[in-house]
């Protein structure tokens, strides 16, 4: 295997076949599948804008973490965003928003919503579609990853890739980047964290939401504390998500958008390294 050697004068620049065919199948379909999921997991989100911890919730509590709302003022309408006791002025992002000239009094707008119009059911229904879609593509990647040995190769941390993380956030700092066959350190511990943390997490805090989980596993639902805290957690994971994928399509575009985009859809990648790995 191609290693990560950083001497950019001895770079061996040949193509190498990076991403196998389950891999790249893989990519796209979560890239379509969580694109679904946000967007109608908002319209869900927006029919309780509130986050709690706990079991309880409901007006007569006042354990709630996260508000959005909209108040009416001399002016006219504002949107507020009240995070930990903290109060915020969202007008025009969250709470209200613009709707073709007209006022919308919803957490989220409509244009980062499925549907883009109030409908609880539907966006349930695409929800949960691409949800199972997400989770029967983690378990054909988990078999391949497995099997051909990208997930020890690859995904999985070990000694040298701990010890080689704070140069490899020094290069990326100074936006050099290791184009090699395997994953360089800090992009091994980002991929095992999506994989190893935040993929089961938000699929078993949504689980855990599930009345016929509920039933079936009631156990589920106490680890996480109580079916709010659930919600809560799924929500912020989500968030964690968002970040990940901002920081992947700037990675993407600032280490080379053809080279990386090429691995993803030919399986062939450009290295800027030599020699072999041991």
């Amino acid at each position: 295997m191609i290693g990560n050697d950083r001497v950019a004068s001895q770079a061996d620049r040949r193509l190498i076949y990076r991403q196998d065919v389950m891999t790249r199948l893989t990519h796209w379909v979560w890239a379509v599948a969580m694109f679904f999921l946000l967007l109608s997991g908002l319209q869900i989100f927006n029919a309780r804008p509130n986050l709690y911890i706990g079991q309880e919730s409901g007006f007569a509590y006042q354990n709630s973490i996260l508000d959005i709302y909209a108040l009416n003022r001399e002016g006219g309408p504002i949107g507020q965003t009240k995070l930990f006791g903290m109060t915020f002025d969202t007008t025009g992002v969250l709470g209200v928003s613009d709707n073709n000239g007209r006022a919308s009094f919803t957490a989220f707008p409509g244009w980062a919503t499925i549907p883009s119009y109030r409908d609880l059911g539907t966006g349930r229904v695409v929800h949960f579609f691409f949800a199972w879609i997400l989770v029967g593509t983690l378990l054909m990647w988990l078999v391949n990853a497995i099997s051909s040995g990208h997930l020890w190769r690859d995904i999985v941390l070990k000694p040298r890739d701990i010890r080689g993380l704070p140069r490899d956030i020094w290069d990326h700092v100074r936006l050099r980047f290791t184009h090699g066959r395997s994953y360089t350190p800090l992009q091994k511990v980002a991929y095992f964290g999506v994989f190893a943390a935040a993929f089961p997490l938000i699929i078993l805090t949504g689980l855990s939401m599930s009345p016929g989980m509920n039933a079936a596993w009631p156990w589920l639902t106490e680890i996480f504390g109580g079916r709010q805290t659930a919600r809560t957690i799924h929500f912020f994971t989500m968030l964690a998500f968002v970040l990940f994928f901002i920081v992947h399509i700037a990675m993407v575009v600032l280490a080379g958008p053809f080279n990386e985009l090429r691995s993803m859809i030919t399986g062939y990648y450009r290295t800027n390294t030599h020699g072999e790995e041991k």
